[in-house]
């Protein structure tokens, strides 16, 4: 006999990517950031964390707010602060779906979208992508019409690609809101600035990032939604009182505050993520081209299982995915590797293991 909710009992939940707890791997499974953040961001913990650790933090992180707006040249009314990007989507599908609602996103993509509609016991349809990642509109429109809440990451995980806007605005629901998932926005060559946003449909849009990529701050778990104030008031009810601390808040506004440490970082990354690509297709792989800190990659051999675990076997972790269900993968399954960008060192240590196994 259970005591837990019906839909917690049904799903097996999300699984995130592995983290060893020993040294010594050569670790691209996750796609974080691997150059340190910003300086000014380990001087705002010491000083934040030297200060009042005995109060609350700010319940509506006013600091990083004002911060943030200033980036997307809005008033603070439009920021939203959450424990990361994945809390930021917990509080959008709570707000915004019930049972009889329906959940929209595209497949193969991030699987976490699938398991927020399932706590949450709405109802939820896949958005089947084209081989090339492209959307299928006689497909893709109706499943839009008929959703209340549409989640799209751009870019794309696990492939990497970026849609236009004009794709975009296809895909906003005529009575919801489209969730613009940018948590590897600051790697496209063009970055986003929020700008459908002003558009037509700029009320029904609601743009999510993470720290844990471009700000390098994966172990502080801070993100946050742009919307217009009237979503983000709203969203506002749902979430917990305090559910920014006062480390990660000032290590956000720091961070948030030297674009310029940022931007140079994401620069080195978007130069190996081309090294990284091309050395892959000399092996024989099949790669996508990438507009966020990682690649997929597929090989003719599709023995992607294999290659995964002879990289582990030498401490070298990758993202093994396997998506069921793709009618046009081979025996309707797509599976393969997401590779994150490293140093230039770590893609070294890669791609020499790969030429053996290969």
């Amino acid at each position: 006999m259970s005591f837990f909710r019906p839909e917690l009992d049904r799903i097996a939940g999300y699984v995130p990517g592995e983290q060893p707890r020993d040294t010594g791997w050569t670790k691209l499974n996750t796609n974080e950031n691997p150059y340190p953040p910003s300086p000014r961001v380990v001087d705002a913990i010491t000083a934040a964390a030297s200060g009042a650790l005995n109060k609350y933090p700010d319940p509506l992180g006013t600091s990083f707010r004002q911060a943030a707006a200033t980036l997307f040249d809005l008033d603070p009314d439009w920021i939203l602060p959450g424990n990361g990007s994945d809390e930021v989507l917990t509080i959008l599908t709570r707000s915004f779906a019930n049972s009889t609602d329906q959940i929209a996103f595209p497949y193969p993509s991030y699987i976490l979208y699938e398991t927020l509609a399932d706590l949450q016991g709405a109802r939820h349809e896949r958005i089947l992508l084209n081989p090339d990642w492209s959307f299928d509109f006689n497909q893709a429109i109706p499943v839009v019409e008929r959703s209340k809440l549409v989640f799209i990451p751009n870019p794309n995980s696990p492939s990497g690609n970026r849609w236009t806007w004009d794709d975009l605005v296809s895909l906003t629901p005529a009575k919801g809101v489209m969730v613009l998932d940018e948590a590897y926005g600051d790697f496209t060559d063009v970055p986003h600035r929020g700008e459908l946003l002003n558009s037509t449909i700029g009320r029904q849009i609601v743009i999510t990032r993470s720290f844990s990529k471009s700000y390098s701050l994966a172990g502080i778990r801070f993100g946050f939604a742009v919307a217009h104030p009237t979503i983000i008031a709203g969203l506002r009810k749902m979430k917990d009182s305090y559910n920014c601390d006062a480390l990660s808040l000032a290590a956000a506004t720091a961070a948030i505050q030297d674009q310029d440490w940022m931007k140079e970082n994401t620069a080195k990354i978007r130069a190996t993520r081309e090294r990284l690509s091309a050395s892959l297709q000399k092996l024989g792989f099949l790669v996508v081209p990438s507009q966020a800190n990682f690649v997929w990659a597929t090989h003719p051999t599709g023995e992607h299982k294999f290659q995964y675990d002879a990289l582990r076997l030498r401490k070298i972790l990758v993202r093994y995915m396997s998506f069921p269900d793709v009618p046009w993968a081979p025996n309707q399954r797509l599976d393969g590797l997401r590779i994150t960008v490293g140093t230039d060192s770590e893609i070294d240590t890669l791609l020499s293991a790969l030429q053996e196994i290969v």
